[in-house]
């Protein structure tokens, strides 16, 4: 036997979800590209049924510490997925490989560890361009992706939850 979330709703929708919360963590670090990356999954949220007082926005200095931001949402118990906003671009020394293994790993291991999905929505790209191009440029926002990944993942965890 087969449970799917194809069940809960048509291939291409998203489910719809009622008394649903999501925390937002968004870095300052390159703010100019995150702060987009945050309207992006809003728009999709609120276009979703999300009321305003549904969605919250956090802020922490940069992508390394998205996992405590994260973490302590958790924790706090208010929320039904996190999303966590960063921008890491690629400089002259390898920085960058250790500020993007960090917060992989930690954000790895809060959806191993913790029982509330932490959606990764770090951009580490090789310019600032890139980024631009996938804060709502000709690739897309990818915040607005990272929304509805939370919103399908909300709906599996209450799938499973009423298994």
């Amino acid at each position: 036997m087969s449970t799917s979330l194809a069940g809960a709703a048509p291939a291409g929708v998203l489910p719809k979800l009622e008394n649903a919360r999501v925390a937002i963590v968004e870095a300052e670090w390159n703010g100019h590209i995150t702060s987009r990356l945050t309207a992006g999954a809003k728009e999709v949220l609120k276009h979703e049924g999300f009321a305003e007082a549904d969605v919250e926005v956090f802020h922490v200095p940069g992508a390394v510490e998205l996992t405590f931001g994260a973490s302590q949402l958790i924790e706090a118990g208010l929320f039904d997925a996190v999303i966590v906003f960063g921008c890491v671009i690629r400089g002259g020394t390898p920085h960058f490989d250790y500020v993007c293994q960090s917060v992989t790993q930690g954000i790895t291991a809060l959806n191993a560890d913790c029982d509330l999905p932490v959606i990764f929505g770090v951009l580490t790209v090789d310019t600032e361009q890139d980024a631009l191009d996938r804060a709502g440029g000709p690739l897309g926002n990818k915040g607005a992706e990272a929304a509805e990944a939370a919103i399908k993942m909300i709906a599996f965890k209450r799938l499973v939850e009423a298994l």
